[in-house]
């Protein structure tokens, strides 16, 4: 079986990640997304919350493609994550230049620790390419449509965190 890890903080997951996800999930067997617990970034929502968007969002998704697709919170090195789950590859997407270039400098921090573990990145389909889970956010706290950025679950959510 064919495990794959995507991982990233998901505050909120936004229309980009699920492209990923679904992306992705053509890939390997089992998907396992890697929800950062980062306490560094300060995220607007908890981590059981994250898991649960997560959770929901990827249900369908799972069931289009046949892949088992699942949430596991870590806090630990990446790689340790990846190791922790049983994942042969690291699922990263990309937006631009700026992304690729911190990516390049992780896997090659990633390779030094386990040559084992191949990173696959998948570029974000054209439409998806500015979403930002920060930007979103912003958005959201000023009123603005976030429709185009995220599903209606996580839309209400944000609109219920944010008051």
């Amino acid at each position: 079986m064919r495990t794959g890890l995507y991982p990233g903080t998901f505050d909120p997951i936004t229309l980009g990640h699920v492209d990923i996800i679904r992306r992705a999930a053509v890939l390997v067997d089992r998907l396992v997304i890697g929800v950062a617990i980062n306490r560094d970034k300060g995220p607007l929502f908890t981590l059981e919350e994250r898991v649960a968007m997560i959770e929901a969002e990827c249900a369908k998704l799972s069931a289009e493609t046949g892949t088992e697709i699942v949430a596991h919170p870590f806090e630990n090195l990446l790689i340790d994550c990846a190791k922790d789950v049983g994942a042969s590859i690291i699922v990263r997407g990309l937006r631009a230049v700026t992304d690729f270039e911190y990516e390049y400098q992780m896997v090659g921090m990633n390779r030094a620790l386990d040559s084992s573990i191949e990173t696959v990145f998948l570029m974000a389909d054209l439409q998806h390419q500015a979403i930002a889970s920060k930007l979103v956010k912003e958005i959201a706290r000023l009123g603005g449509d976030i429709t185009k950025f995220v599903t209606p679950s996580v839309k209400d959510a944000l609109k219920a965190k944010l008051g």
